[in-house]
């Protein structure tokens, strides 16, 4: 059978990774096989549409999503097809999604997608891995647009920073606050967040049913209905270490819950991988059951970490949030221009760079009894972290970018040339954070990954005050910026604030009554 390379798939190992020879060859696992999507220029029209504000484009529900740009059963046919003839198991068809999930042996694997998978030992984990492309049968090349799972090593870091000690501290704690402090200080609107459904990615960790009850009946707020939903087999599994995963888990829930806990809060556990993530983010996009009208991601990684195939994958899955008027709001991360990359140059944190995201970055809030009384760019310099921002070396201008300037820390400024990273922000210094409860721990939390849910409950809130879903906001907030708080001090390294957006903090922070209005 000829076979041709998956285009996109090529893989190189880790950065300080060792190779300790061949993956067990009976080792079973599970690959997603994701294929075109029907009538995707149709899907794109729709989208740009949106992407613009056009008023009569409408989103569409679930049901006409899968009905009309699903994947086409003939070419599903023609995976199943294919895996059959190497012996790997059906285990699911997912038209919405465009995908067909198989299992095998690894020895299977090989031999179906000429690969040679070996294991990996690196500090972040031990991992299956391979070196080159995915290789597909001709008949299946304008079909296949791509196959995660096979390569299993972590995909995603988390964006948020405990309170450091106060012995080690680079900086005396000025505050810390509850989410609904925050929520007042940016003049959220009055009330719950009644009818909606907020979806939080997880790769990992887990939650304390105790913990979330104990923090809400602090805050004197009733506790809000906390589903967990299985992707792929995982599961809510708490560690009990709140600097792990557990403590974006928690975070996430206790932000989101706070400020609008009559939302019923759907958290999609899924594995730290391109597969998984994937598969979490589809999976609450197309979620006929908990139909989830915004979804919080406060995982990520820099863009270079990301394959082509997997990139544009996971990109489609936002895509198909926003036809659907899924509002999707990513965390910029917590690393500055670098994006924790040590090569010198600037990056930006993915999924947040997607232009189907609403990217939120940090600040570092100050308050006098019940106002702001400032707020500059997150920057605690090397030790103590920033907020993620800068521009796209993969996507292009969007439509609601254009004629905008970026603004260096030195003083040069220029036309911003491809996506811009973020578009809003909001408070994320640890120093100025947020008390949370995590594994029986009172704790103060920071990062990105605080601004994330901070904004998907805002937009609950707006949806609930609106009686329908806002969706994919990026253009209506670009055509009224003045419906944020312009943050102007600060930089993040390379970037530097400056009136208007700015690759540091957006758009600014949000002023929710003035949003309410807008939207």
């Amino acid at each position: 059978m000829a076979k041709c390379p998956l285009r996109g798939s090529e893989r190189a190992p880790l950065a300080d990774a060792r190779c300790v020879g061949p993956a067990d060859p009976a080792q079973e696992l599970e690959a997603i096989i994701i294929v075109r999507r029907h009538a995707n220029n149709d899907l794109r029209n729709i989208v740009d549409k949106l992407a613009i504000g056009d008023h009569r484009a409408a989103h569409l529900s679930r049901a006409e999503f899968a009905k009309k740009f699903g994947a086409a059963r003939q070419d599903i046919a023609k995976v199943i097809d294919f895996a059959n003839q190497y012996g790997l198991r059906i285990l699911r068809e997912d038209i919405a999604g465009s995908s067909v999930t198989v299992a095998g042996t690894v020895a299977q694997f090989n031999v179906a997608f000429d690969v040679d998978l070996q294991s990996y030992e690196h500090r972040l984990g031990n991992y299956r891995g391979r070196i080159g492309p995915l290789h597909i049968p001709e008949y299946l090349k304008d079909i296949v647009t791509a196959v995660v799972g096979l390569d299993n090593r972590p995909q995603a870091r988390s964006h948020f920073r405990l309170h450091p000690p106060f012995r080690v501290a680079p900086r005396t704690a000025r505050s810390a606050f509850s989410p609904i402090q925050i929520a007042s200080l940016y003049n959220f609107p009055d009330n719950a967040g009644k009818g909606q459904c907020i979806g939080l990615i997880e790769l990992g960790g887990g939650y304390i049913e105790s913990d979330l009850q104990a923090y809400f009946s602090k805050l004197n707020v009733a506790s809000p209905t906390v589903t967990a939903v299985s992707v792929n087999g995982a599961t809510n599994q708490a560690t009990g270490n709140p600097n792990g995963p557990d403590g974006e888990v928690t975070l996430d829930i206790e932000i989101a819950g706070a400020i609008a806990p009559e939302a019923h809060i759907a958290v999609y556990f899924s594995t730290n991988s391109d597969a998984g993530f994937i598969s979490a983010l589809s999976q609450a996009v197309h979620d006929s059951i908990n139909k989830p009208s915004v979804i919080s991601i406060s995982w990520g990684g820099p863009e270079p970490m990301w394959t082509p195939q997997s990139m544009q994958a996971f990109n489609d899955a936002l895509q198909a949030a926003a036809a659907m008027g899924v509002t999707v709001c990513a965390a910029s991360g917590d690393n500055g221009a670098s994006d924790g990359i040590a090569d010198g140059a600037n990056h930006v944190d993915f999924p947040a760079s997607s232009p189907y995201v609403l990217a939120c970055g940090g600040t570092s809030l100050h308050a006098s009894g019940h106002a702001i009384q400032s707020e500059v760019v997150w920057n605690d310099g090397t030790q103590g972290g920033a907020g993620g921002g800068g521009v796209s070396t993969i996507f292009e201008l969007p439509a609601w970018q254009k004629k905008l300037s970026l603004n260096t820390q030195d003083g040069r400024s220029a036309a911003l040339r491809k996506r811009g990273v973020p578009d809003v922000a909001g408070n994320a210094d640890p120093l100025t954070g947020y008390r949370v409860l995590i594994d029986g721990s009172d704790e103060v939390v920071g990062g990105t990954s605080a601004v994330a849910p901070l904004w998907a409950a805002l937009i609950a809130r707006i949806n609930t005050d609106k009686a329908s879903t806002v969706g994919f906001i990026n253009a209506k907030l670009y055509r009224q910026p003045t419906a944020l708080n312009d943050i102007t001090q600060g930089n993040n390294g390379s970037f530097a604030a400056s009136p208007g957006w700015d690759a540091c903090t957006g758009l600014g922070s949000p002023n929710g009554q003035k949003l309410a209005q807008m939207l």
